[in-house]
């Protein structure tokens, strides 16, 4: 029973990830996208945290270490944050629609979404997937993962920096939007 409850946690990231190929497929045209150099900014620390929480073989021992103790309850207590929060990035995925992007972008006929999600949250898909994270790292109970989780929030919050540029450059009502919206945590401004 144990090994299938350790499994739960991949196999919601993975049937994410899935579904985040998939959904790709069927977007707008790109009509701006972000420069390399400013990508690397917030792919760089997103990559090295994802290493971190997937490929513990390459780590070096300390970052192995346990910090909670083994067992089944951790990795079921981790599933349910990292199902939640994984569907709460599914759910506003799908209300960005064929605006979406992984990449820094305007699309052509791009719309400033403001629907689901986006009501209360400016940035809710990096809001679950740093809830995944850190109910993944609760499953793991490494040291890896505490490492892991500051790496990402650097990330989203290099991102979302330049997301917010270019949606003010794009958007005039776009300074409305993020006076009434948090960034990460509903309700927190």
């Amino acid at each position: 029973m144990q090994d299938s409850i350790l499994r739960v946690v991949p196999v919601l990231w993975h049937a994410w990830l899935l579904y985040w190929w998939v959904s790709a497929r069927d977007v707008k045209p790109t009509h701006w996208r972000e420069p390399l150099r400013s990508q690397l900014r917030h792919r760089v620390p997103i990559i090295l945290a994802a290493l971190l929480l997937a490929a513990p073989r390459w780590l070096p021992r300390p970052l192995t270490r346990r910090f909670l103790p083994p067992g089944a309850l951790f990795p079921l207590l981790g599933a349910v944050p990292v199902a939640a929060g994984l569907g709460f990035a599914i759910w506003a995925r799908r209300h960005l629609g064929r605006n979406w992007s992984a990449h820094v972008v305007v699309k052509e006929d791009h719309a400033l979404v403001r629907t689901g999600p986006y009501k209360r949250v400016r940035h809710p898909i990096y809001t679950g997937v740093l809830l995944a994270l850190l109910g993944t790292g609760l499953a793991i109970g490494e040291w890896r993962a505490i490492l892991a989780a500051p790496l990402a929030l650097l990330a989203f919050a290099v991102k979302s920096r330049a997301e917010e540029d270019r949606m003010r450059q794009t958007f005039p009502e776009y300074e409305q939007y993020r006076r009434e919206t948090a960034a990460l945590i509903p309700f927190v401004y």
